[in-house]
């Protein structure tokens, strides 16, 4: 008997959001590639950071870009593949996390590491709970977008319904626009759920067709054993043969989590606004290779952080285009790659914009730069 066929349909708000993202201004970029060029120094003397302070340009539409703010907007959700031995920690520990977010510590709330990077570079930090397996007491600094208590197992079953799925997109989609309504130019998604690496090794897998054990790793320091359950729980899910890389929104039902949902709506609505998107590690990439296959042109708002440690990250980043900035062996998540990079996309714009160039500055250009 053969199997139905998908169905790849699109709830209006969801199409209406991806037919939001248009491509980088290409006039900004080319102007702003002109001026990198008549600047005081040697050209390519500030290596990557001249290239992406042209790629800033395209996003906000002018040559002398000043994107301002930055935050990190941290989606929490539990996954029901946790219940396969995936994971060193159990599910209790998110829970535990979103405490420790909102617990208040002598150099203010939150006494997670992205909390206290975000403190060490001027970030603000948002946290979500989108779909943690436990009923979560009310808090100031909490922002309740609950969709549903965790996803299904996905190894037996598909983790999400499509409208559970498009739900918790558009809950990241607002909360993007929350933070950029109080200031921030430079968003950056991260992640608290554990699980999630399972279900991101799944996402790219499909999404890649790639080998499960090339995309596969050791998530929260698991050991050979459970590595090797972990890599069999993914095959199993691909298995079940429940989506196909045509429907990128299918794939994300059937194999992804309610915080990488919220991530690729933050995504896809900075990007509709023009605002630039700060990937943090390898479950950030599984989200955004769903929304670049949703919406192509949301590429050119995405920038790289770092490569981190996890297996399948590389893959990621090589499929997208985007080459990291630094590679220091990360691989917590919460968005503490992104936080760093940040900082380093403003001072690639300030560059652009605040250095002279050899005329305004009355400086001869001879010879070769």
């Amino acid at each position: 008997m053969s199997r139905p066929p998908f169905q790849f349909t699109i709830g209006s708000e969801l199409q209406r959001l991806i037919a939001a993202v248009g491509p980088a201004d290409e006039a900004a970029m080319q102007r702003a590639r002109q001026r990198q060029a008549q600047l005081t120094k040697p050209a390519g003397s500030l290596g990557a950071l001249e290239e992406i302070s042209i790629r800033l340009a395209g996003v906000f539409g002018t040559p002398q870009p000043h994107p301002r703010g930055m935050a990190v907007i941290v989606a929490a959700g539990d996954h029901g593949v946790v219940a396969e031995g995936v994971s060193a920690y159990p599910p209790e520990v998110t829970p535990a996390m979103v405490a420790n977010f909102l617990a208040e510590t002598p150099w203010g709330r939150g006494g997670a590491a992205v909390n206290a990077l975000a403190r060490a570079v001027g970030a603000r930090v948002y946290l979500a709970d989108v779909g943690v397996d436990a009923e979560l007491p009310a808090h100031p600094g909490l922002l309740g977008t609950k969709v549903r208590r965790g996803t299904r197992n996905l190894r037996r079953e598909a983790a999400l319904t499509r409208p559970e799925t498009e739900a918790a997109i558009l809950a990241g989609a607002a909360l993007a626009v929350r933070a950029i309504n109080e200031g921030a130019d430079l968003l950056i998604p991260g992640e608290l759920g554990i699980g999630n690496t399972t279900s991101a090794s799944a996402l790219t897998a499909r999404m890649l067709g790639a080998d499960v054990k090339n995309v596969t790793g050791r998530g929260t320091g698991i050991d050979d054993a459970a590595l090797e359950r972990k890599r069999q729980v993914v095959s199993d899910a691909l298995a079940r043969q429940g989506s196909d890389a045509a429907d990128p929104l299918g794939v994300l039902a059937d194999l992804g989590g309610l915080e990488i949902a919220c991530m690729l709506g933050v995504m896809l609505r900075a990007a509709a606004l023009r605002r630039a998107v700060v990937l943090d590690g390898f479950v950030e990439g599984s989200a955004a290779l769903v929304g670049v296959a949703l919406a192509p042109a949301l590429r050119d708002f995405l920038f790289a952080a770092g490569e981190c440690a996890e297996t399948g990250h590389a893959a990621q980043l090589a499929h997208l285009g985007l080459t990291p900035l630094f590679r220091l062996g990360l691989r917590l998540g919460e968005g503490t790659g992104g936080v760093l990079a940040a900082p380093l996309l403003l001072s690639a714009a300030a560059a652009l914009r605040e250095m002279r160039t050899f005329a305004e500055a009355s400086v001869p250009e001879t010879g070769e730069r």
